[in-house]
């Protein structure tokens, strides 16, 4: 290989000096992702439980199920690294329950409130325990990223920088948001 001289430009042209010698850079290693298969036996259970509990229906729960790992699997190429691959799916599911209660609160809208309260005095007749009951609604009342950040966290096993990244704040916010929602079950429980 020749050497590379560059003219420098003096008086006369005539200054030659060799170009500094280019370091070449190794490419910072990451934890490539597992293969797909992998990814879902390691976090299809604990995705389903967190569907489960946030939809609290089945069928809603399943279908979500299915778009979050085919969102998934659409976007698997792009992903770089295994260290936020938890978070990222917790995020894809959280997305699809807030477009789904948001579809289900469009459509509640030409149900009139009578027909909304005999549907509920329906579905709550089945004999289950008060306390479970009282303990749903509670959570259910809970403002959306208290409960989410609860679920993650309780039901999921969730680490607070994981739930972070799912819901888009901090690690402190979403600390913040599992104590004020402990905080808020504890009080419904006391009245």
């Amino acid at each position: 290989m020749e050497d590379l001289l560059i003219r420098t430009g003096g008086a006369n042209g005539r200054g030659i000096r060799r170009p500094p010698p280019i370091e070449m850079k190794t490419p910072t290693t990451f934890e490539l992702p597992p293969s797909f298969d992998d990814a879902v036996a390691r976090h299809e259970r604990e995705l389903m439980r967190f569907l489960l509990r946030t939809t609290r229906d089945q069928d809603d729960a399943l279908d979500l199920f299915q778009e979050t790992w085919l969102r998934a699997y659409r976007a698997w190429p792009k992903l770089e690294s295994a260290a936020g691959l938890r978070p990222w799916l917790y995020r894809i599911a959280t997305n699809l329950c807030l477009n789904r209660a948001r579809d289900r609160m469009r459509r509640a809208r030409v149900i009139g409130d009578e027909e909304l309260d005999l549907a509920q005095v329906a579905g709550s007749s089945n004999g289950a325990h008060d306390g479970v009951l009282n303990l749903k609604a509670a959570i259910s009342q809970l403002p959306h990223n208290q409960r989410e950040a609860l679920v993650m966290r309780k039901f999921g096993g969730l680490e607070y920088a994981e739930i972070a990244t799912a819901l888009g704040c901090s690690a402190e916010s979403a600390r913040a948001g599992v104590y004020q929602a402990l905080k808020k079950l504890k009080v419904a429980a006391e009245l």
